[in-house]
């Protein structure tokens, strides 16, 4: 039930006494501060152990702090959150986590970004997550939905270059029926392992949010996203940033998102060596696409029509200056393009040591999937 609180902290020191280990002071802290949440444990909450964390001292997590904490809560339905990105994590964390994943259904989500587990580790937890299904009857209450709804295994180590991780992430995808947002950037992915990303999404019905960002796609890759896109009827935002797709890749995003696509909100396609050909294609496509509302551009090469093309879609009110990457300015009679700092989550690298800790501009994508909150 989920107002019988257990005391997180006292669990935890009895965890790491029966392993006979040291507790690490960092995470002793933090389920000492969420014992002192009162407001918010009917609703579940999330355990932040974020290592880059300025706000207290930190000592990263490790292999061994992990198996202390996941047998902490292990039974506690009311955990539906956990953030371990920035720390020290490696195959034998991503074992623990796997382990707790098998037996865990009320995780809603989980970020494991910039830890140190490679393709072994990763596959468990893929493999973990296949089994993880939401089952949601009209009967019941939302509230009971037991599953994982978003995760992030941005960069993993990885060792070979055959793309294993990807396509047992793809296995998960054509079960998995609760997954909303998936995060596979720095995955070292090429055009097979995007190929096997579509052929899974096209049995796959939930997913809104396809972070694909710093891999190796090219316009041959995007050609089968641009096909998935044809058929896609719940995909919301798809992040392609630092990938080389070209002038190609872009021209085949538009296409099918000017005569196919009517559910897509969000595109970003920032540094990926598209020049003037397939960015005006892309802002034609924003003509024709009146659900595309946000698109981030930055980082490409910008010629005189380009300029033109996205002031125009400024000026017109067709994209909205908060919903792009990029303002007009007037220079010698010439129309030329500045970067503002917006994008889908400009904050997933770093956490504000002081002020607004969530600009909604540069975190657009908790405007339109927010799922992803507490990630």
């Amino acid at each position: 039930v989920m107002s019988l609180r257990p005391n997180l902290h006292r669990q935890y020191v009895q965890a790491c006494q029966n392993l006979g280990q040291s507790e690490n002071p960092f995470i002793a802290h933090m389920l000492q501060e969420a014992d002192k949440n009162d407001e918010t444990w009917s609703d579940g909450i999330t355990i932040k152990i974020a290592g880059n964390n300025h706000l207290v001292p930190v000592q990263r997590v490790i292999d061994d702090d992990l198996q202390a904490l996941t047998s902490v809560l292990h039974n506690t339905a009311f955990i539906t959150g956990l953030d371990l990105r920035f720390n020290v994590l490696t195959d034998a964390g991503g074992k623990h986590m796997a382990k707790f994943l098998e037996n865990n259904s009320t995780l809603r989500y989980l970020n494991l970004m910039l830890n140190d587990i490679g393709t072994r580790g990763a596959v468990l937890i893929a493999e973990a997550l296949r089994d993880t299904e939401c089952l949601i009857a009209l009967a019941t209450a939302l509230n009971l939905n037991q599953s994982v709804k978003a995760i992030n295994l941005n960069r993993p180590l990885l060792h070979s270059q055959r793309e294993e991780t990807t396509v047992h992430v793809a296995l998960t995808l054509k079960i998995n029926s609760s997954l909303l947002e998936l995060h596979l950037g720095k995955h070292e992915m090429k055009n097979f392992g995007v190929q096997q990303l579509c052929e899974a999404l096209y049995m796959n019905s939930t997913l809104r949010y396809l972070d694909l960002s710093c891999n190796k796609i090219t316009c041959d890759g995007i050609k089968f996203l641009a096909k998935l896109l044809e058929w896609n009827e719940t995909l919301q935002i798809l992040d392609l940033n630092a990938n080389r797709i070209e002038d190609d890749g872009a021209i085949y995003l538009s296409e099918a998102l000017a005569s196919y696509n009517n559910t897509l909100q969000a595109l970003s396609v920032t540094s990926n060596n598209i020049c003037g050909k397939g960015l005006l294609a892309l802002s034609d496509a924003m003509k024709r696409n009146t659900e595309l509302s946000y698109i981030y551009i930055w980082g490409n090469t910008f010629d005189e029509a380009t300029c033109m093309a996205y002031s125009e879609l400024l000026q017109t009110g067709r994209l909205k200056p908060n919903c792009t990457d990029v303002e007009p300015f007037e220079v010698d009679g010439h129309i030329r393009l500045a970067e503002l700092s917006h994008g889908l989550k400009k904050h997933y690298y770093w956490t504000p040591s002081f002020g607004e800790e969530m600009d909604k501009d540069a975190n657009a994508s908790l405007a339109i999937a927010p799922v992803s909150e507490n990630l």
